[in-house]
């Protein structure tokens, strides 16, 4: 594994653009960027790592001020794994909530399909064999 990342590399493996990169270090998710001797900001593996994580807890919508709380729990260090984890029990809950909500709004999308569907099948007229 490599020590450093471009922002170009970390932008295109996690398909953001470099703005939102440069969001996410504004608004305090990701820690003060590292830059390389000729002043180009690099990302540390921890970096890219946490990253990770923000990506994904933010694609399950979790809300920026939540995202930066946990955030500095991280740079706060190890004492914070409790805290840590009480955040991403929280998280848990209430996407699973979520997800049980988006099931039941499934199911009655599914039954007006299959409704219509049937409704469809009434209107088809039933085809007529040709006699020769």
């Amino acid at each position: 594994m490599r020590d450093y990342y471009t922002p170009g590399e970390v932008a295109e493996r996690f398909a953001l653009t470099l703005d939102t990169l440069r969001y996410y270090e504004k608004a305090g998710l990701l820690r003060r960027v590292e830059r390389s001797p000729s002043g180009h900001r690099r990302y540390r593996t921890d970096d890219v790592e946490l990253l990770h994580l923000v990506r994904c807890l933010r694609d399950t919508d979790m809300p920026i001020a939540r995202l930066r709380d946990f955030a500095e729990l991280v740079r706060a260090g190890d004492h914070t794994v409790p805290d840590r984890v009480e955040v991403l029990q929280g998280h848990q809950r209430r996407l699973d909530e979520r997800i049980a909500e988006l099931r039941d709004r499934q199911a009655v999308i599914q039954h007006k399909i299959d409704y219509y569907l049937g409704v469809l099948a009434e209107r088809t007229p039933e085809p007529v064999e040709e006699t020769i």
